[in-house]
């Protein structure tokens, strides 16, 4: 049996896709330590989608944008002071940063914990704060791996990788109002996540407009364009140049109204961003497509199937590659309807 840990501190503030796949090590601990207090450091954007998680016992608010004015700002440094009081007092066994940056690995230390772990290749030196150092390597180059590795190396024990995303019943019945507002029946669309937050994941506008239109001719399901207010001009692309109708959700759901979407949809195709991964831990049937970014390390857990990208299992350990090969835009409308129609299909 493992040592007994009561107090569990996650520290893993973003970004949204990273933090889903963070889930199974935070199953891992809850199975492995059933008594145990655990608490997830997370900005608040993010925070909805680990409310009223099974698993976890607090939700630790960090919000960067007002912390990193601590120093110029009375309101700032009060709340950054407080957040330190407050993890401080919090009495953690074990720390873990699976963020691996220098204000984490700070915010870690700053706790008291003689137990803090993080990955050994930590940018911006993170890695001298921690007391117990993980290597990334090819056992574990996958992160949902990589996490759950590193509570292992805590005393976790039960370690299948199982994605927890309990349904909102409030916000499944608030997305099946919208659905019906717009005459779409439950589970009988398909879902376009057209943005990023880095631009360079981003697949061509007019590719997307393509795959609607043959997407429509053939299936005929409505389809759905997600993304934040600020993607709505995005989507308005795509909608001009395709033929097919696409309705624009564009900031009109919230996090957990997002997520019951996904969890309905008929078919995602993605971006790699946060609403794709989600998708990906829901189970919902996916077209997944990579691009400088390490699919290897990010892909669709145990669901390779869902995945479009260069040399996938190619690229070493590193994060993001540098080759013209590996872009986003030598992905072709024909590869991901192929795809598309392959997991219609199945499901």
């Amino acid at each position: 049996m493992p040592d007994k840990l009561k107090n569990i501190l996650i520290i893993k503030p973003s970004a949204l896709g990273d933090i889903v796949l963070a889930l199974p090590a935070l199953t891992a601990l809850r199975k492995s330590f059933p008594d145990a207090k655990i608490s997830w450091l997370i900005r608040p954007e993010f925070a909805p989608l680990l409310e009223n998680h099974p698993h976890l016992d607090e939700i630790i608010p960090f919000d960067r944008n007002l912390l990193a004015k601590a120093f110029f700002s009375r309101r700032a440094f009060g709340a950054l002071f407080r957040l330190i009081r407050k993890l401080h007092r919090g009495k953690f066994d074990v720390v873990f940063d699976f963020q691996g940056l220098f204000r984490t690995a700070i915010l870690a230390r700053a706790t008291g914990c003689k137990k803090v772990y993080g990955m050994s290749e930590s940018r911006e030196m993170a890695h001298l704060f921690y007391t117990q150092q993980i290597e990334h390597n090819f056992d574990s180059i996958h992160l949902v791996d990589f996490y759950i590795k590193m509570v292992k190396a805590a005393g976790a024990e039960s370690l299948d990788a199982r994605f927890e995303l309990p349904p909102s019943p409030a916000d499944a019945n608030s997305v099946s109002r919208i659905l019906a507002n717009l005459d779409i029946q439950p589970g009988q669309y398909i879902v376009f996540v057209p943005g990023s937050a880095h631009v360079d994941k981003c697949w061509p506008v007019e590719r997307f407009a393509a795959l609607a239109d043959k997407i429509a001719s053939q299936f005929e399901m409505p389809i759905i364009a997600i993304g934040t207010n600020s993607e709505g001009t995005l989507i308005e692309k795509i909608q001009n140049a395709a033929e097919a109708q696409i309705t624009s959700l564009a900031g009109r759901t919230s996090l957990k109204e997002l997520v019951e979407l996904l969890r309905a949809a008929r078919l995602v195709v993605s971006n790699d961003t946060g609403p794709g991964h989600i998708a990906a831990a829901l189970g919902t049937p996916l077209v997944m497509m990579y691009s400088w970014s390490n699919p290897a390390r990010i892909a669709p857990y145990g669901r390779p199937e869902c995945m479009i990208a260069r040399e996938p299992y190619g690229r070493g350990l590193k994060i993001k590659s540098k080759n013209p090969k590996h872009n986003v835009k030598t992905i072709t409308v024909d590869e991901v309807f192929q795809k598309a129609q392959q997991q219609l299909n199945l499901h």
